[in-house]
């Protein structure tokens, strides 16, 4: 299967956006003489220490200190040491949305990116990384996407004639509901815990499905049918599901037969028995199949120290082996061209199947986690995850409970003048507000 083709990304001029963040900044670099290297990505503590090993296999010199942190941080910490005059930082590696605040404070890489030209990297991605302008702000790091995992015990409830690699909303709720009278108990579940990425399913695949965006129609008409929808959907999904930070571990466990989550949460649930196990993509609704794209880049700040040094490690990270290292151990795709490698982990190989036929499917709507809000990132989504709470849990009106959050969401979006992001219009320019 060929990278380009599993990562087509067919967005125009909108921006593509990313994954999430990590946790645990310091400036340790500075002072132990080696690179620092500030993240947003590989939060959780064995993500960290995989990519922390690959570092030291891959990139001989110089010396790299890895610092995950929370998009928040990431951007207190760039901006501050900007203001400042005294970066410490050599190297960003962040979603192209936790990128977007800086992209006046970063070099252009179009020169990095001519040295790299063996990388094959598809052009949707080298003009994404534009920002709409001239030249390239970042060079695209890793990517990955959101899907189903299903356990096969789980198929003996899909409706007769239903196929589980095309799913409709309404076919998966009617065999969500089937599962729950047929097992005694919900057998699907979501990561609504604190630490989950439940609120990417709103914003990239149950909105984005039933209105065709994300912000402009949050309080639509569609918008209330979306959120109906899932007040059915959360009556026959597991209530343990607030409690879930990653979806591998219940599924593991048994306590739950299908969940939706990010790819790299969901690899070690089919990890020892594959056999038992499908990755599919996620259901279709009225607008189309709506998705979410996560693309992150490498930037160098035009004050960082080290610069020769941070395009030394950016190199060292945009080789196939280096790239094929981080798919194998925490499963974010490649942006090198060229074929996947065979001999693939079976769970990393069936995700890779139901990206591919989520992102090939002829009406695809490519969704983006919100782009240039900086430190209001996780406000924003949190005004998603209050919806949830609100009209799932608190079972609350659902067109009065989504007027609340609208004036929130767009109070919160006027602070930061952030224009929309896709699948919303991104071509007006102006400051992205809800109708």
């Amino acid at each position: 299967m060929s990278r380009r083709t599993l990562f087509g990304l067919g967005l125009g001029g909108a921006a593509a956006g990313l994954l999430t963040a990590c946790a645990g900044a310091s400036t340790t670099g500075a002072s132990s003489g080696a690179l620092s290297f500030l993240s947003t990505q590989f939060i959780p503590i064995e993500e960290r220490q995989k990519f922390t090993a690959i570092l030291k296999n891959r990139v001989k010199s110089p010396a790299v200190a890895f610092n995950s942190v929370e998009a928040g941080t990431f951007a207190t910490t760039v901006t501050s040491q900007v203001k400042a005059g005294r970066v410490s930082v050599s190297l960003l590696g962040g979603l192209h949305g936790d990128l977007a605040p800086h992209t006046d404070r970063l070099l252009d890489l179009d020169d990095l990116l001519g040295e790299l030209s063996d990388a094959h990297f598809s052009r949707q991605l080298v003009d994404v990384a534009k920002y709409g302008g001239a030249t390239a702000k970042y060079v695209p790091w890793m990517q990955a996407s959101y899907v189903l995992a299903v356990h096969k015990k789980a198929l003996r409830w899909l409706p007769s004639g239903v196929d589980v690699h095309n799913l409709t909303y309404d076919q998966f709720l009617s065999w969500m509901t089937a599962a729950k009278k047929g097992a005694g108990k919900p057998v699907f579940g979501l990561p609504a815990g604190p630490d989950g990425l439940y609120h990417r399913f709103f914003q990239g695949y149950l909105l984005p499905s039933f209105t065709g965006g994300q912000v402009v129609p949050f309080r639509s008409p569609d918008a209330v049918e979306a959120w109906k929808y899932m007040k059915e959907l959360w009556a026959v999904s597991t209530p343990a599901s607030t409690n879930y930070a990653y979806m591998q571990e219940p599924l593991s466990s048994g306590e739950v037969l299908v969940a939706w989550d990010h790819v790299a949460r969901l690899l070690d649930a089919p990890a020892k028995k594959p056999d038992e196990w499908l990755m599919v993509p996620a259901p279709r609704g009225p607008k189309g199949l709506g998705y979410m794209l996560i693309v992150a880049g490498l930037g160098i700040l035009k004050k960082s120290p080290r610069q020769k040094e941070a395009q030394d490690v950016i190199k060292a990270l945009c080789t196939q082996a280096a790239q094929e290292d981080v798919l194998r151990e925490n499963g974010f795709f490649p942006t090198v061209g060229g074929d996947l490698p065979s001999g693939l982990p079976a769970a990393v190989a069936m995700e890779a199947d139901a990206v591919s036929r989520q992102q090939s499917a002829k009406d695809a709507i490519a969704s983006l986690p919100p782009v240039g809000v900086g430190t209001l990132d996780g406000q924003i989504s949190q005004v998603f995850k209050d919806c949830f709470t609100l009209i799932c849990l608190q079972n609350k009106p659902v067109q009065s409970s989504l007027d609340q959050q609208a004036n929130k969401l767009n109070a919160l979006l006027k602070q930061v003048k952030a224009p929309c992001w896709a699948p919303d219009d991104t071509t007006a320019g102006q400051t992205c507000q809800v109708a």
